[in-house]
């Protein structure tokens, strides 16, 4: 699976260091589950995807919806198991996070996001 750093541009943070790309249909559907939890810098980012659910899931997570120009739309707090987010035709891909990474990166509505290869 490709890594990729994500940094909030805007804010000049890093929302996160190695950030796992499923782009492809089974990397999509299968996500996080059957993981224990999110190694600090670590997530998932999901595209394309106008939302997400927890279902089956162990531990809570921080969501991120981006629009096509990697602009942010929507965040979602610590988002409990068994969960669905709102789904939106605006948003085009997702980031899951570790649950208090959108606060320690100062993330907020209407920021812009960058991803670069990992090193």
């Amino acid at each position: 699976m490709r890594l990729v750093r994500v940094v909030n541009q805007t804010r000049g943070t890093t929302v996160g260091e190695s950030v796992e790309l499923a782009n492809m249909s089974l990397t999509r559907l299968w996500g996080l589950l059957g993981r224990r939890g999110l190694e600090a810098g670590g997530g998932l980012w999901i595209t394309p995807s106008s939302g997400v659910h927890t279902l089956g899931m162990r531990f809570s997570i921080d969501v991120v919806g981006l629009d096509k120009h990697m602009r942010v739309i929507k965040l979602w707090h610590a988002l409990a198991p068994y969960r669905i987010t709102t789904v939106s035709m605006k948003i085009r891909s997702v980031i899951e996070l570790a649950a208090g990474q959108i606060r320690s990166s100062q993330t907020e509505i209407g920021d812009v996001f960058k991803a670069t290869h990992h090193v």
